[in-house]
């Protein structure tokens, strides 16, 4: 399957992947509807930082994933449904848990079964590397063990299994893409390459950081989005389950003095308790074994991961004022 000139629907386009992912299909001619959570003055977030060139050809509809009916609406006539709305900060998921529920779970419930009415061609779910837990052996394959270390990683545990549900219930052409952390412009600044660069910017002369041993498998946004892009064009991936990921571990303590050392910076980094997960809920790590997705769609990532930095570092400087570097947002 072309995506060219397909009418696509992205579930959570607003948010930092699927603004990219937004951007990359009407670059090639998709007829792109972005759904977007529904709030009182029109802020459609990271979807403001395309071109207005760009954004005046995607149709943005604002409403929640968590209705059955809003759902319905906005996935008729279309081709392929890109789904990748959900709440995804983890800390957050420790003082909202049932919001993760309603939203993950039940919110992907309604896409699936709002696709099979509407009889669409192709259904790519996200799902996330923090379904694995803390890894029993490394690279990672999709055949190792889900565990719900968090809310967070257990709401999405769930949604997978809705959507393979409805794949094997219903034969609902549906693909799950299961990426490894990713990083780019755009990232919020809870997430640990954004919150290190963006204190540096502002002259920090102290980062403050969690836990600095977990090792993480870090991969640039754009090349998420073509993993993206070639798992819902390959007919192969009808049913699977497929991880992105580079391959490559990094510790964060070993991201935090490469950012150092790509900016010219000596601030030292501090231990913020606040940024800690519960001690049996850290993931301590993730690496990606990315053999199914490069047989199945011969992806292969384009960035490696100091090009990606160099990228995000300069997307940040010259988006500063858009961060709070003050505030340690869940």
């Amino acid at each position: 399957m072309k995506l060219d000139s397909k009418r696509i629907v992205i579930t959570g386009a607003a948010g930092f992947i699927g603004s990219h992912l937004t951007e990359e299909l009407v670059a090639r001619g998709a007829e792109v509807r972005a759904i977007v959570q529904y709030n009182s003055t029109n802020n459609w977030e990271n979807l403001d930082f395309l071109p207005e060139e760009t954004l005046g050809k995607v149709e943005v509809i604002t409403g929640d994933i968590r209705d059955p009916f809003f759902v319905r609406k906005i996935v008729k006539d279309s081709d392929v449904v890109f789904h990748l709305a959900a709440l995804i900060a983890i800390p957050y998921s420790y003082i909202a848990p049932r919001e993760f529920v309603e939203t993950n779970v039940s919110g992907t419930l309604n896409v699936m079964q709002a696709c099979l009415d509407e009889g669409v061609e192709k259904v790519v779910h996200t799902s996330t590397s923090e379904v694995y837990g803390t890894a029993l052996y490394t690279p990672i394959d999709e055949k190792h063990l889900l565990q719900g270390q968090s809310p967070y990683s257990a709401s999405k545990i769930g949604a997978d299994k809705i959507a393979e549900s409805y794949h094997t219930s219903f034969d609902l052409p549906v693909a799950t893409l299961r990426p490894f952390n990713t990083f780019g412009p755009r990232q919020s600044a809870r997430a640990v390459i954004p919150t290190i660069i963006t204190q540096i910017l502002a002259g920090k002369e102290k980062i403050k950081l969690g836990a600095l041993k977990p090792v993480r498998d870090l991969t640039y946004v754009k090349d998420t989005v073509k993993g993206f892009t070639k798992v819902a064009e390959s007919e192969k991936t009808i049913g699977t389950v497929v991880n992105s990921g580079m391959g490559e571990g990094h510790s964060i303590e070993e991201v935090a003095d490469k950012i150092k050392s790509l900016m010219d910076s000596d601030a030292k980094i501090e231990l913020d308790k606040k940024r800690v997960r519960p001690e049996k809920s850290e993931v301590m790590k993730l690496i990606c074994n990315n053999e199914r997705i490069r047989e199945l769609t011969n992806w292969k990532p384009e960035y490696t991961f100091e090009q990606g930095l160099e990228e995000t570092i300069e997307f940040m400087r010259q988006n500063l004022d858009k961060y709070k570097t003050e505030i340690y947002n869940l």
